[in-house]
């Protein structure tokens, strides 16, 4: 991972960029359609959700399934992959979440 060549950095890259971390964890939820996972993560634009969710499906983390119907209709989910490292995120995100008072606290020390 540290060699300038290895593939696991562009991995690295797509699982943890800004994006790539909230649209895992808000497909561990289930199912969503494109306007869902727009609505839920706060803003993200069209073209970077639609980038992400690209990225994430050619890696095999998600799963498109397009239905045949006017107007379109598009669902993503997790592949069984993409639930374990969904399941990574969500325990890195829950880290953050429970010592937020603690790095917060020490960001303003250090500001100050």
């Amino acid at each position: 991972m540290f060699s300038t060549n290895c593939p696991s950095r562009e991995i690295l890259n797509h699982v943890t960029s800004r994006w790539g971390v909230l649209v895992l964890s808000a497909l561990m939820d289930g199912t969503h359609r494109f306007s869902e996972l727009r609505r839920k993560i706060d803003g993200v634009s069209e073209k970077m959700l639609a980038q992400t969710l690209q990225q994430l499906e050619m890696d095999g983390f998600v799963d498109r399934v397009s239905y045949p119907v006017v107007p379109p209709h598009v669902e993503y989910s997790l592949t069984p992959l993409g639930g374990q490292i969904g399941a990574q995120i969500d325990s890195l995100v829950d880290w953050i979440e429970s010592n937020l008072p603690k790095i917060m606290k020490a960001q303003q020390a250090r500001q100050g």
